[in-house]
């Protein structure tokens, strides 16, 4: 079971059952489709930044109809079983491998067979909308609508399911990275940026058609941008809002003039920050893993051979030679 440490109930009263769920997404119809004395719901959760992750099991057969979401997105995923999801004229058949994603202007309807607990990762529309306006450097014209179904055993979900993951094995262990702002914002927004631009959606075409690339001067802008801002955690459309342009004409720009992506700018950046704090800390007082993980390096084997590739040494030696060298 996912994220017993952070248990919000369990009961098998389908009035509380239906009141405690609705406490953290929305007021929904609840009722039993099977045998009642099967219900034995549990249900775990934790607010991660903006980012809502719950485990629910029902134990029993249930119809679920919350209607139109209309704050919020869900990424809905079976750890077993299956569940029938219709959201306005889409229905599938949700399992393991195929991750529902109903949109909040759709009337959401569902039913969940006896065992099937899902992992439900819950974003606000507002931090969705916002993102895909500064990838496109303009307001939207109406409301997002993913394809409602969503693959997971394709390259991209793979890697988004991967850090949903990250996200509960985090936040189970009391000294994770839910304690580090940056590192969890920067997980978001990289879930959040796969939604847009890999699920099918009625923006997706207009989010990846080709922009010409940013200017010079807006790179170095851009640029400047990061430098004072990196210990925020900044997206690509962060920085592209910024310096009013496009996330597209920005990611252009940057390849064009750079040779880079504006977050592998940032990561040098980042990298240099680490450099710098581990140089100068107290290594009976400080870990690298801590340093690490306030400038939002998550995967700790891939931060350690950036480093190494960028400064010639693991930055567990950088902190020794401060204590060998006496500070």
């Amino acid at each position: 079971m996912f994220l017993s440490n952070h248990a919000v109930f369990a009961s098998s009263d389908l009035d509380q059952v239906r009141g405690e769920v609705a406490k953290v997404f929305c007021p929904h119809r609840l009722d039993l489709a099977g045998d009642a004395d099967l219900l034995s719901a549990r249900f775990n959760s934790v607010q991660l930044g903006s980012v809502r992750v719950s485990y629910l099991n029902y134990g029993a057969d249930v119809h679920i109809e919350p209607g139109d979401l209309d704050t919020f997105f869900l990424v809905m995923i079976p750890i077993a079983g299956r569940s029938l999801i219709r959201a306005g004229d889409e229905e599938i058949v949700s399992t393991p491998s195929l991750a529902s994603l109903p949109s909040p202007t759709r009337h959401l309807d569902m039913r969940w067979v006896a065992g099937c607990p899902q992992l439900v990762v819950k974003f606000e529309r507002t931090s969705i909308e916002r993102s895909l306006e500064q990838m496109l450097g303009e307001q939207l014209d109406g409301p997002v609508i993913f394809d409602l179904g969503m693959d997971l055993t394709t390259g991209w979900s793979r890697s988004w399911r991967e850090m949903a993951d990250l996200l509960v094995r985090e936040a189970e262990r009391d000294d994770g990275l839910t304690g580090h702002p940056l590192a969890i914002a920067h997980l978001e927004n990289a879930m959040i940026t796969l939604l847009l631009t890999m699920q099918r959606s009625n923006y997706l075409e207009r989010l990846t058609a080709p922009r010409p690339p940013a200017l010079p001067k807006v790179v170095r802008r851009a640029m400047e941008f990061i430098e004072g801002h990196a210990h925020l955690p900044l997206s690509t459309t962060d920085i592209a809002g910024a310096v009013a342009v496009s996330s597209r004409s920005l990611q252009e720009g940057f390849r064009a003039h750079l040779g880079l992506t504006p977050m592998a700018h940032l990561r040098q950046v980042r990298l240099a920050r680490v450099h710098d704090e581990l140089r100068m800390a107290d290594p009976a007082r400080t870990t690298v893993t801590t340093v690490a993980a306030r400038w939002g390096f998550l995967h700790q084997g891939r931060f350690a051979a950036q480093y190494r590739g960028r400064y010639g040494q693991p930055p567990s030696e950088t902190l020794r030679k401060v204590s060998a060298s006496g500070g």
